[in-house]
């Protein structure tokens, strides 16, 4: 019965990622993306596109990563990943919120969820670069319906997000080449713009001609 408990609190414990919004929006829409939803998406991606895995993955492995991924957030907050100030990257305040969220569960619970955490964030093994891919693609479909989305909302150029866009295929080369022609098609409908052209539109504003 005590360990039964020890994962209910856990469990009561997940609820809060409900509340943690990323600044994302949901497809063709204005509203955004909690994580709980964002970990949903990426869990329901996993099991539908797990053919197109460069290498053969552990399907289950993978769902506990995507589903987990950002359990942390609950503490440490989201990072946005075009984020000029704070790198998205696994940061001590992470590390720490992960230990105290899944030191909730049982100690073989607990270190099984943060190991599978870790592996994640060092994306090293097949598995975690097809987590890597699905947590990639998602916010991508996310912008190209709603009109550039965040590209547009931040000023994020086309190079940037071409770099962090990259590692899909690190996963999966086939989604990758997909996912390159959204960013080139997005680049031709003039919601994503390349460096020089984000420049000349701001000086452009700042400093319009005499008359």
């Amino acid at each position: 019965m005590e360990k039964l408990l020890q994962q209910i609190v856990f469990i009561k414990e997940m609820d809060k990622l409900k509340y943690i919004l990323r600044k994302t929006k949901l497809l063709n829409s204005d509203r955004c993306e909690n994580d709980a939803e964002h970990s949903w998406h990426l869990a329901v991606m996993t099991i539908v596109l797990a053919e197109h895995s460069n290498k053969p993955i552990d399907v289950l492995k993978v769902l506990k990563m995507v589903l987990i991924h950002d359990i942390v957030e609950i503490d440490a907050g989201d990072t946005f990943i075009y984020d000029s100030v704070k790198n998205h990257v696994n940061t001590d305040e992470e590390m720490l919120a992960a230990q105290r969220i899944f030191g909730l569960l049982p100690s073989e619970q607990a270190q099984e969820f943060i190991s599978i955490w870790k592996e994640f964030e060092d994306c090293e093994t097949d598995e975690a670069k097809f987590a890597r891919s699905m947590d990639r693609l998602e916010p991508l479909l996310q912008n190209t319906s709603n009109n550039g989305g965040t590209w547009v909302e931040f000023n994020v150029p086309y190079e940037k997000v071409y770099e962090k866009k990259k590692v899909i295929a690190n996963g999966s080369e086939s989604i990758w080449k997909y996912a390159e022609q959204l960013i080139n098609e997005s680049v031709e409908k003039g919601i994503l713009k390349k460096t020089f052209e984000i420049f000349l539109g701001k000086n452009c504003h700042h400093h319009p001609p005499s008359s």
